[in-house]
């Protein structure tokens, strides 16, 4: 039998959910969370390739009649299904393995898992899947919140255009998280299973102010901004908010995998996450920053009113349609990465 265990929410170690809009309703991560399918299927075949040829699910099924497969960072709507059908299908068709398909009641079987720490038992999983998850961090990296660090992000909600030091604060904390979150796949993955992660990435030594994300986030900070010079909120408050996520390089990311041991990369690769954007088809800024909302709304409303929320995204679709050439020519090749890794034999 092939078991799915279904993460509902991300969750952050500090400071509760990661709060992506939820339910049904047309606002909700639910109904807008499309792009996130689509950038994840590009990498699909790859991936099930690398599954196929280093999966050996007659050896695990050796010791236990039961492939466990866990996602791990799916917020909440129709995504996870996809890719978890994906993978039960593609065990179950290859040769001798004979797994049967699970029933109802354990094919969707819903838990909250702390995507950075321990949540199952020891040598217990067999497949982990995860999807634009990993980029989102923990918390916040300390130095952002201290007023007398050189890391005081003054003017901004991200790294993206910051100084150095707000830079390797992300950088750092992001390393830290990876790591917990491998350190705790270790012992609940079996020697021989795998994590796929595809997650957001950017080229070694590019500037993350050049990807649309980068634009956006400078665009959210100075419209915050301008709100502040009308008195509703202070300056402070905008140097006080900084977004918990980060784009790593490939090589970041092979080097917190090297250094932590349990794990072999077998296969990893870059792609366009937007391979339907070209010069006939363009972003509706409508829906792009209604899937923007669903996604991040929480944060922000964590920290400001509702209605200064509000403003924010209703300015927001204007100033990005003012950049929306060069917000579409910055969706390039190479700022989407996937890795397969497989738990090896030592530990």
């Amino acid at each position: 039998m092939a078991t799915l265990v279904n993460d509902s929410i991300l969750k952050n170690d500090a400071d509760g959910p990661i709060p992506v809009t939820g339910g049904l309703g047309t606002d909700s991560y639910f109904n807008h969370s499309f792009f996130q399918k689509i950038a994840a299927n590009v990498a699909k075949d790859m991936i099930e390739e690398a599954i196929t040829k280093k999966l050996d699910v007659k050896f695990l099924l050796s010791s236990s009649n039961t492939i466990r497969i866990a996602d791990l960072g799916c917020a909440v709507g129709p995504n996870t299904f996809d890719a978890m059908q994906s993978i039960i299908d593609l065990m179950i068709s290859t040769p001798s393995s004979n797994l049967c398909r699970p029933n109802e009641n354990t094919s969707q079987l819903p838990c909250r898992v702390l995507f950075t720490g321990d949540y199952f038992p020891d040598s217990s999983l067999h497949v982990v899947y995860s999807s634009y998850a990993l980029h989102w961090l923990s918390k916040v990296p300390e130095d952002l919140e201290d007023k007398n660090s050189p890391a005081w992000n003054r003017g901004k909600i991200h790294h993206a255009s910051a100084g150095e030091e707000v830079l390797r604060a992300y950088a750092a904390q992001w390393a830290d998280d990876l790591s917990s979150f491998l350190n705790a796949r270790a012992r609940e993955i079996v020697p021989g299973g795998i994590v796929v992660i595809v997650t957001h990435s950017i080229p070694d030594g590019m500037e993350y102010s050049e990807l649309a994300n980068g634009m956006m986030y400078n665009c959210m900070a100075s419209i915050l901004l301008d709100i502040a010079k009308r008195g509703l909120i202070t300056e402070e408050q905008v140097d006080a908010f900084n977004l918990p996520t980060y784009a790593a390089s490939p090589g970041e990311f092979v080097s917190v995998v090297e250094n932590n041991e349990y794990f072999n990369i077998v296969t990893m690769g870059e792609s366009n996450p937007s391979p339907w954007l070209t010069d006939d088809v363009h972003v509706d800024m409508n829906e792009f920053v209604s899937h923007i909302r669903a996604a991040m709304e929480g944060m922000f409303s964590k920290h400001f009113s509702r209605e200064i929320v509000n403003e924010m995204f209703e300015q927001l679709e204007a100033r990005l349609s003012e950049i929306s050439v060069e917000m579409e020519s910055a969706y390039k090749d190479k700022i989407q990465a996937f890795y397969v890794l497989q738990r090896n034999d030592s530990g």
